[in-house]
């Protein structure tokens, strides 16, 4: 079953906080228009079809860092990033999602 779902081999998944029920760090609005625009990109790019790790994505209520949202966060890694317009997330997508590298200009870091 878990190969089926390709779950079995990791892979990265990134969580994005959209469509809250009390819009704390952004609107409502920007939260959806950057989850349509993240589930469309990666299905556009294949990227959840891979056979070998494939990305999967999740709309989260809220990631709990309410602040210069939406924010997402990447795993296995655990990175947050705040600010994640259409724009930040083709970055995020490109330069982390395939190419492994943080993007440290949106990161939020310790």
């Amino acid at each position: 079953m878990a190969r089926k779902l390709k779950i079995d081999k990791p892979g990265r998944h990134i969580f994005l906080c959209s469509d809250q029920t009390k819009a704390k760090c952004c609107s409502k609005e920007k939260g959806l228009e950057s989850w349509d625009y993240l589930k469309s990109r990666i299905k556009e790019l294949g990227l959840d079809t891979l056979d070998e790790q494939p990305v999967f994505r999740t709309k989260a209520n809220c990631l709990r860092v309410c602040m210069k949202g939406p924010i997402a966060v990447v795993y296995p890694e655990q990175v947050y990033y705040h600010g994640c317009t259409p724009e930040v997330l083709e970055r995020i997508i490109q330069e982390h999602l395939i190419g492994g590298k943080v993007v440290q200009e949106f990161a939020i870091l310790a």
